[in-house]
């Protein structure tokens, strides 16, 4: 009887953790969306002077959307809630809730400088996070289906990205429109959580993370 009980208390826990996330997230839309300013005249010239709004609450919403979805495609076959995972989530909602600071603060200086560098580095520290959430969702077995070399594509496509938001992030002190254009190029990449390859391409990852794992294999 007793063990018949385990799985349904750990199943409750993973639901709790995806029902907090969730609250958490349409929490932050609710307040982006409050944060909209209404156009000071009647005409579309004062619709269009709200441009950098639109175009920091359009990049804001899609990034929110692109982190909820790879959150639940990573999160969905979780079967054991560790104490260090809940950590790792809390981690990433708390970097997440902090967008629409900037998404206001970046439309407010219309795409200036500092505000659009510091948009980029809280991407940055979403992305962080999440690679560090990927990792801890991994750790002894808590997922029903392991894949490792999708699992390391995922976690390579992360720090890959962590690199270029980097460099947007300094890029912006100088150019804010190319750093904010390098950070919505970046979100394409996460538009599909899952990371599909033909046979051949997922040969040739295998013999490239065997490589980097027993560099010393081949002398």
């Amino acid at each position: 009887m007793e063990q018949q009980s385990e799985p349904k208390a750990v199943d409750a826990s993973a639901d709790r953790v995806f029902a907090f996330s969730d609250g958490v997230f349409a929490i932050i839309i609710t307040i982006m969306v409050l944060e909209l300013k209404k156009p000071a005249g009647d005409d579309f010239h004062a619709v269009l002077s709200l441009w950098p709004t639109w175009l920091s609450y359009a990049t804001s919403y899609l990034f929110i959307s692109i982190v909820w979805l790879n959150h639940h495609y990573l999160l969905r076959n979780l079967s054991g809630v560790s104490l260090r995972l809940l950590w790792a989530n809390f981690g990433h909602l708390f970097s997440v809730s902090l967008i629409p600071f900037l998404t206001d603060w970046v439309a407010e200086s219309k795409l200036a400088p500092v505000p659009v560098s510091l948009y980029a580095f809280v991407f940055l520290t979403v992305n962080v996070s999440y690679l560090i959430l990927v990792w801890e969702s991994q750790q002894d077995g808590r997922t029903k289906e392991h894949k490792p070399l999708a699992s390391w594509m995922i976690r390579l496509r992360s720090t890959a990205t962590i690199a270029v938001f980097l460099v947007s992030t300094v890029i912006s002190l100088w150019a804010p429109i190319l750093g904010f254009t390098m950070v919505c190029g970046c979100l394409i990449l996460y538009t599909r959580p899952e990371i599909k390859a033909s046979n051949q391409h997922l040969v040739r990852l295998g013999k490239i993370q065997k490589f980097l794992r027993y560099p010393t294999d081949k002398r």
